[in-house]
C-alpha cells in the first residue's frame, strides 16, 4: 500500500511493511481480522496472552498486538503447549462459524454509524452501536444481510477534559491496517471504486469491506488521491461539519452505497434505511429501475417502496436531517429530469406542504414517501412517531398511521460479564444464546443462590473502581491537579458503596444536571457514612452543542468540591469498552431524560442483563421494561408546562426515592452481609426484564413485523417482468387523476343535530357517490367516531364500513346500519378512500374525501 505524501519541504512516499507471524500463529492473524473475534470470549483470552500488559495499552485491539509481538515472544507462544491447543480450539469454533451457508431474503442495512469495537471509530453513540449490535446478531442466526456505510479518517471525535472541566475535541486519525478490515476487488482485481456527482463534478470512492462474523460491511472512503482535498475531506469525520458537508455524505451513503452494491453484483430484496442519513439510496433506486428495467417514474416508485423500509430513531422534528432548496438543487439538481418529474414534484418528496416554497426537504419525509414500512424504535416512541408523522397524511387520525415500533434490543455476547455468561452457563444450559428471549428459560435465575450472586457482582464492582482509580489518576495528571488533590480525589472513592452510573450523550434533554439540582441535599445523601453513594458521569456532548458541553463541565468543576471529592466522578473518553465496565460494575442505572425525548435507550438495557437496577424517567425502553419489583422510576406523565418546575419536582422525587426505597433495600443485610431484597430484584431484573430486550427478540421482531413481508410483497411486485407494480402503479395514476371529481350526490343520514340515541340503538346511512368514472369496488366508505380530547387532540374510537349496494354507472350507493358501542358526546363524519387489495396499508394512497 503505497501513498504519496507531499508537504512544502520534502517528497515522501508511504509504504506499509507487514509483520509475519510464525505458521503456527497463522490462524491468530486470520482471527483478528474478522470482528467475530471481539464477541467470542475465545478469542479475546487469546489475545490477552500474546504481550502481557498490551491489551488495554493497545486499545482492545488484537491487529495492534500482534503488530508489536516480537520475533522472541512468537517463539515463546509456539512453544506453549496449552496456548497452541487453545489456538487450536478457538480456530476450529471460528472457521465452523464463518462455515455456515447464508439463509433466506438479502437484507441490505444502509446507517451514518457502526458501533462494532472501539478499534473501529465509526460510532458516535447509541445509533451507531445498535447498528454494530444488529449486524452482530444477524452474524449469529446467520441472517443474509450486508452493511453499507462510510469509512471515517478520523471517526467521531476523543474526549478529553481541561483543567477547568471544558471537553476537548481530538481527532487522531484511524490506522487502517489496524482495523479488520480490506479492500474489495473488482473482476480484474482492481480496487473497486465507484463515483457519485457532487456539484457537476465526479467524486471518487474506494470500497472497503470490514467482516462482522458472517456479516460483510461496506464502508465507502473518499480520501484517495483521484479526489480533491475537499472532496477528499468528504468521510474525514462522522457528524462534522456544516449542512454542506452532510448533503455530500448523505448523496455518498445513499446514492454511493448503491451503486457499490450494484457494482458488487449484490441486489438485496430488502433495504433498511437506519434513520433518515440514507434515504437518498430511494431516489438511486428508482432511477435504477427506470434506466435498467424501462419502468415508469410511478412503477419503479412501486418497486423502490414495496422492498423498503425506514426506521427512525428521532422523537422531535427538529431532529431530523433538513436541506434547503439551495443546497438541493446544487447537489441533485439533475436528479428530477433523469426521474421524468418536475423539480416542483421532486421537492414535494421531502416536504410536508409542497406548496410552501420555503420549507426545506426532509430526509425523513423522503424515506417515508419511499419507504413501504416506517417504524419506531420502541412502544412509546411508535406512538410518538405517529403524532410527528400525522401532518403528511391530512384527515387521517395518528393511531390510523401505518407508521409501528420495533423496540431495540442489545447484542448479549457483546454486552454480558464472562462471569455471568457462566453462571448462566452453569444454570440455563450450554444451548441458551439460541433460545435467550424466552422468559420461560431464564426462570432458572431464580435458583441461584443468593451468595453466587453477590459474590459475582460484588466482583464486577471491584474491577469497576479499580479501573475508575487508575483512569482518574491518569487523567487528573495529565491535566495538572495538584498531588494534593488527586490524593484526595482518589482516598474519597468509598469500598463498598452504592453506585450510581450516569453514561450517555450529553445533551440537555437527558438532563444530567438534575440530580444537582439541590446540592446540598445531595451531599448528605452520599457522605452518610453507614450508606455512602458514589455517582460515576460519563459522556460527550456534540462538538457543536455549547448547552451540552457546560453540563460536562458543571458536573466536573462540583466533583472537585470537598463534600463530592471521591463521590461525585467524571470520567472523560466514553467509549464502549468503558461502557461495559461501568453496564457490568455499576449497582444501579440512572436516566432522567425529558418526557417524551428518550426514543429508546439502550444502555439501560446491557445493565439489565447484567443484574444492574435501572432507575429511569417512564420514557422510550423503560416504559415498556419498568417492573416494581425489578427497578424504579420517575413518572412517565408531566406534572407541569414549566421545565424548571417539573426538573425540581422530579429531582426531589429522585432524592425521595432514593432516601426511601433504593439506599434502605440495599443496605437491609443480614449477618452474611447480603440484602435478600436487592438480590431478588437482581434475579427479577435479570429472568422478567432483560429477555425482552436482546437483540435476539429486535432481529425476530424485524422479520415478523417487516422484513417477511417486505420480502413477499417485492416478489410480487417484480414477478413477471413487474407486471404487477406496472398495474398498480396504472390504477394510482388512474384513481389520482380523477379523484377531484368524485363527489357526495345525495345521503340520508340520521338527523344527529336534533334528536339522540340510546345506548345499543341503530341508524341507518344510505350514501350516494358520483365515481367519476372509476370502477366503485374502487371506493371504501367507512364511518368514524371520535372522542376529543382538547382542541387539537382527537380519539378515535370506533371506524365502521359502509358496503357497496348498487354500484351501476357511475352513481354508487353505499349503505350501513350503525350501532355505536359507546356512550357519551362524541364526532362523527364519513370518509371517502381509494380501495385496493394490493395496497399494503390505506397511507400507500393517502388520499381521502370527507362526505
Amino acid at each position: 500500500m503505497v501513498e504519496q505524501l507531499q508537504d512544502n519541504n520534502s517528497r515522501l512516499k508511504r509504504i506499509f511493511i507487514e509483520s509475519r507471524l510464525p505458521e503456527e500463529l497463522t490462524p491468530l492473524q486470520e482471527m483478528a481480522n474478522n470482528l467475530l473475534w471481539s464477541w467470542k470470549q475465545e478469542c479475546i483470552e487469546l489475545f490477552q496472552q500474546l504481550i502481557p500488559g498490551a491489551w488495554e495499552n493497545m486499545n482492545y485491539n488484537p491487529l495492534a498486538v500482534l503488530d508489536q509481538l516480537s520475533r522472541e515472544r512468537a517463539e515463546e507462544l509456539v512453544k506453549d503447549k496449552a496456548f497452541m491447543a487453545a489456538v487450536k480450539k478457538a480456530y476450529a469454533s471460528f472457521k465452523e462459524y464463518l462455515g455456515a451457508k447464508h439463509q433466506g431474503h438479502k437484507i441490505a442495512y444502509f446507517s451514518m454509524e457502526f458501533g462494532l469495537h472501539i478499534s473501529a471509530r465509526l460510532y458516535s453513540g447509541g445509533l451507531g452501536v445498535l447498528a454494530g449490535d444488529f449486524l452482530k446478531e444477524a452474524s449469529d442466526q446467520n441472517v443474509n444481510m450486508a452493511g453499507i456505510g462510510l469509512l471515517y479518517r478520523y471517526g467521531y471525535f476523543e474526549q478529553s477534559i481541561s483543567l477547568h472541566g471544558d471537553q476537548v475535541n481530538n481527532y487522531p486519525a484511524q490506522e487502517y491496517t489496524k482495523m479488520p478490515m480490506h479492500p474489495v476487488r473488482d473482476k480484474n482485481g482492481e480496487w473497486l471504486k465507484i463515483a457519485v456527482e457532487l456539484a457537476g463534478r465526479q467524486v471518487h470512492a474506494k470500497v472497503w469491506e470490514l467482516p462482522v462474523g458472517r456479516i460483510p460491511l461496506y464502508l465507502l472512503d473518499t480520501d484517495i488521491s483521484e479526489n480533491t482535498w475537499d472532496d477528499r475531506m468528504i468521510t474525514h469525520q462522522l457528524y462534522g461539519g456544516d449542512k454542506e458537508h452532510r448533503i455530500k455524505q448523505e448523496i455518498l451513503l445513499g446514492i454511493g452505497g448503491i451503486r457499490a452494491l450494484e457494482a458488487m453484483g449484490i441486489e438485496a430484496d430488502i433495504y433498511h434505511c437506519n434513520e433518515g442519513h440514507a434515504a437518498f439510496m430511494t431516489l438511486e433506486r428508482t432511477r435504477n429501475y427506470m434506466r435498467n428495467q424501462h419502468l415508469s417514474y410511478v412503477a419503479a416508485s412501486e418497486m423502490v417502496r414495496g422492498s423498503s423500509l425506514f426506521t427512525t430513531h428521532t422523537p422531535v422534528p427538529a431532529g431530523h436531517d433538513y436541506f434547503t432548496e439551495d443546497l438541493m438543487r446544487r447537489y441533485l439538481g439533475e436528479f428530477s429530469s433523469q426521474l421524468g418529474i418536475s423539480w416542483y414534484e421532486f421537492m414535494a418528496l421531502g416536504r410536508m406542504d409542497a406548496n410552501n416554497p420555503g420549507e426545506p426537504f426532509s430526509m425523513s419525509h423522503l424515506a417515508i414517501r419511499l419507504c413501504q414500512e416506517v417504524n419506531g424504535v420502541s412502544e412509546l416512541h411508535g406512538l410518538v412517531s405517529q403524532h410527528m408523522f400525522r401532518p403528511l397524511y391530512p384527515g387521517y387520525n395518528h393511531q390510523e398511521l401505518h407508521v409501528s415500533y420495533v423496540t431495540n434490543g442489545v447484542h448479549y455476547p457483546t454486552w454480558i460479564a464472562n462471569d455471568w455468561h457462566k453462571l448462566f452457563v452453569e444454570y440455563l444450559g450450554e444451548g441458551f444464546i439460541k433460545d435467550q428471549s424466552n422468559l420461560k428459560l431464564w426462570e432458572k435465575v431464580q435458583k441461584i443462590p443468593s451468595e453466587k450472586i453477590m459474590e459475582l457482582r460484588t466482583a464486577l464492582k471491584k474491577r469497576l473502581l479499580k479501573y475508575v482509580k487508575a483512569k482518574l489518576k491518569t487523567e487528573l495528571t495529565r491535566r495538572g491537579e495538584k498531588p494534593a488533590t488527586i490524593f484526595e480525589v482518589l482516598n474519597g472513592i468509598p469500598q463498598n458503596a452504592l453506585v450510581v452510573g450516569f453514561a450517555r450523550r450529553f445533551a440537555t434533554y437527558k438532563r444530567a444536571q438534575l440530580l444537582f439540582q439541590n446540592p446540598e441535599r445531595l451531599a448528605a445523601l452520599i457522605n452518610d457514612k453507614e450508606r455512602p453513594i458514589m455517582f460515576i458521569f460519563a459522556g460527550k456532548a456534540h462538538p457543536a452543542d455549547q448547552p451540552g458541553q457546560k453540563l460536562i463541565k458543571d458536573i466536573v468543576n462540583l466533583s472537585s468540591r470537598p463534600e463530592f471529592a471521591g463521590k461525585i466522578i467524571f470520567l472523560e473518553g466514553y467509549n464502549m469498552e468503558m461502557a461495559k465496565l461501568l453496564v457490568q460494575g455499576v449497582d444501579i442505572w440512572l436516566n432522567t431524560p425529558t418526557r417524551p425525548m428518550e426514543a429508546s435507550g439502550t444502555s439501560g438495557m446491557k445493565a439489565a442483563m447484567n443484574g444492574v437496577m435501572n432507575f429511569s424517567v417512564l420514557d422510550g425502553w423503560w416504559a415498556e421494561g419498568f417492573r416494581e419489583d425489578a427497578g424504579w422510576s420517575l413518572p412517565l406523565e408531566n406534572t407541569y408546562d414549566d421545565p424548571q418546575l417539573q426538573d425540581e419536582l422530579d429531582a426531589e422525587t429522585l432524592y425521595n426515592i432514593f432516601e426511601e426505597n433504593i439506599v434502605p433495600t440495599y443496605y437491609n443485610r443480614d449477618a452474611k452481609g447480603i440484602s435478600e431484597e436487592w438480590v431478588q430484584f437482581i434475579r427479577n431484573i435479570i429472568a422478567k426484564v432483560a429477555p425482552n430486550f436482546s437483540m435476539k427478540r429486535m432481529m425476530d421482531d424485524y422479520f415478523a413485523r417487516f422484513y417477511n413481508k417486505l420480502a413477499t410483497r417485492g416478489a410480487a411486485l417484480k414477478k413477471n417482468n413487474f407486471a404487477e407494480a406496472k398495474t398498480l402503479a396504472e390504477w394510482k395514476r388512474n384513481v389520482v387523476q380523477r379523484w377531484q371529481g368524485i363527489h357526495i350526490v345525495d345521503r340520508d343520514i340520521f338527523d344527529t343535530d336534533n334528536y339522540s340515541l340510546t345506548l345499543g340503538e341503530s341508524f341507518q346511512v344510505n350514501i350516494k357517490v358520483y365515481c367519476n368514472g372509476l370502477d366503485p369496488k374502487d371506493l371504501g366508505v367507512e364511518a368514524l367516531f371520535y372522542k376529543r380530547h382538547s382542541e387539537t387532540n382527537m380519539e378515535l374510537r370506533q371506524a365502521m364500513q359502509l358496503q357497496l349496494k348498487d354500484g351501476k354507472g357511475d352513481i354508487a350507493t353505499f349503505t350501513a346500519e350503525i350501532t355505536p358501542d359507546m356512550s357519551g358526546v362524541f364526532e362523527y363524519g364519513f370518509r371517502l378512500y381509494p380501495k385496493n387489495e394490493k395496497l399494503p396499508h390505506r397511507q400507500d394512497l393517502a388520499l381521502i374525501k370527507w362526505l
